[in-house]
């Protein structure tokens, strides 16, 4: 009997992950509503686990990101059209559902911490939260200092997770984007955030990013996408194209992936 209970949880637990697996990879296919299918029924399934719904707050803002174009190479490799870029046309309800989607998150991460304050779990879904939200606040609303707030708290949550958990790759994706974004600054500004605790090490950016593009899971293809990125802006196109080749074979239905390629080709 007790092998028996031991399998039906295994198979239950594969069940559940598979579905997130799945959500993850619509969504990279940029197949949202699908994505939004799957990870409801993750939350239905696990109504417990703070990941479901932050889950589904991510596809929300990477269709949002889609949408407006906003991670087309041009806003990352020019430094004046990232600056200059005019605050888009955000869609108020899908606002109000990723929102929604993060208060739920939030919810349950904050239940798991009475029970466990350092649930690396929790503390996973609490700085996926806060990284997602802060992306929305910097690149669709516009709202720079808010989320440079969001960001450092973000990094901060994913080292107490990674110190719980440290083979989470997918933690380091907070610090490294810190790291790497806020390194694009002038001299000056670097300083001040430094001083403000802020993380500004472009290099050390790189490499947190890198961990979570070769060891990470849910958002290993982020990663990728972003030294993608990175590759293009330090002139190494080749690196570049090696992966969003990677990407293209991985997510076909992702024509961004495809558009970015045969710019560099």
């Amino acid at each position: 009997m007790r092998i028996a209970a031991l399998l039906l949880m295994a198979a239950a637990c594969l069940k559940a992950a598979t579905l997130l697996d799945q959500g993850y990879r619509q969504m990279y296919n940029l197949q949202f509503a699908e994505a939004h299918r799957s990870f409801a029924q993750y939350e239905q399934e696990n109504p417990a686990d703070p990941l479901g719904p932050v889950s589904d707050a991510a596809a929300y803002l990477f269709g949002e990101f889609d949408r407006l174009h906003i991670l087309q190479s041009e806003l990352w490799t020019q430094d004046q059209s990232f600056l200059n870029f005019r605050k888009p046309n955000a869609d108020p309800e899908i606002k109000r559902r990723f929102e929604e989607a993060l208060a739920r998150a939030q919810r349950l991460a904050d239940e798991q911490f009475r029970r466990a304050p350092r649930d690396a779990n929790a503390l996973f879904a609490a700085s996926l939260r806060l990284g997602l939200h802060s992306n929305y606040l910097a690149m669709i609303e516009k709202k720079n200092m808010a989320a440079l707030a969001e960001i450092k708290q973000s990094r901060i949550i994913a080292e107490e997770a990674l110190a719980s958990n440290p083979s989470n790759y997918d933690a380091y994706i907070s610090p490294g984007l810190e790291n790497y974004l806020l390194s694009l600054k002038p001299a000056p500004v670097r300083w001040i955030l430094h001083i403000g605790g802020a993380e500004t090490d472009r290099q050390a950016g790189i490499e947190k990013l890198r961990l979570t593009a070769e060891k990470g899971h849910y958002l290993l293809p982020y990663a990728r996408l972003l030294l993608a990125i990175a590759d293009v802006r330090a002139h190494a196109p080749e690196q570049a194209k090696e992966k969003l080749r990677w990407l293209a074979a991985q997510f076909p239905a992702n024509r961004l992936y495809r558009e970015e390629l045969a710019k560099l080709n």
